[in-house]
C-alpha cells in the first residue's frame, strides 16, 4: 500500500495497492478477491462488493484475451474518501485495441459508476516500466453512496453497443 501517491479526486492523498499476476485462469481469481476485500474494508454494501468483484473479473478476462504472450496483468487499486479507482492493464502487440463493445462491455459498464478502455504505453500507466511498450488498459470507478463527484468518471452507461 502506498499512501504517498497522487492526490485523489477529493483533494486527499489516495492509498494505492499494486497487484501483478500472470494472465492465467488460475491467477485471475486473486484479483477478484482483492477487489472484494478492499470493497468490504471500505464499507461498500454487499451488492456493491459483488458488483466490483464481477467488474474486475470481466475487465481482467477482457485484458487477458488481448495480452501479449506470457505478459503479466497489472492491477492498481486506489482508495479514496469518494470510493475505489481501479486501473488494470496488460502489455499488448502494437495497434491492439481494448474491446469496447459486446455483451461483456455492456455488463461491465452497468456494474460500476465509470469505465474506460484505451490503448496506452508503459510510460503512461501507473506501475509501468517507463518504456513506450504498448498496453491495453481498462479503468473502473465505483463511488461510495453519496460521494459521486459531479462531472467526473467516464460516463458509464453511455455509448453502449452489444453489436459486433
Amino acid at each position: 500500500m502506498d499512501s504517498r501517491g497522487a492526490l485523489a479526486q477529493d483533494g486527499r492523498r489516495a492509498e494505492r495497492l499494486e497487484l501483478r499476476v500472470p494472465t492465467t485462469a488460475t491467477q485471475l481469481p486473486a484479483v477478484r478477491a482483492m477487489a472484494g476485500d478492499l470493497a468490504i474494508r471500505m464499507d461498500y454494501d454487499l451488492d456493491a462488493v459483488e458488483d466490483l468483484r464481477l467488474a474486475v473479473d470481466e475487465a481482467c478476462a477482457t485484458l487477458s484475451q488481448i495480452g501479449a504472450d506470457d505478459a503479466p496483468l497489472t492491477v492498481i487499486f486506489e482508495t479514496t474518501r469518494a470510493g475505489l479507482h481501479i486501473e488494470a492493464w496488460v502489455p499488448t502487440a502494437e495497434g491492439v485495441e481494448v474491446p469496447r463493445d459486446g455483451f461483456g462491455w455492456a455488463i461491465l459498464a452497468t456494474l460500476v459508476d465509470g469505465v474506460d478502455a484505451r490503448r496506452s504505453t508503459q510510460d503512461a500507466v501507473p506501475g509501468g516500466d517507463g518504456t513506450p511498450t504498448p498496453v491495453g488498459l481498462i479503468a473502473l470507478d465505483k463511488y461510495l453512496p453519496g460521494h459521486h463527484p459531479d462531472g467526473l468518471g467516464s460516463g458509464a452507461g453511455h455509448d453502449l453497443s452489444v453489436a459486433q
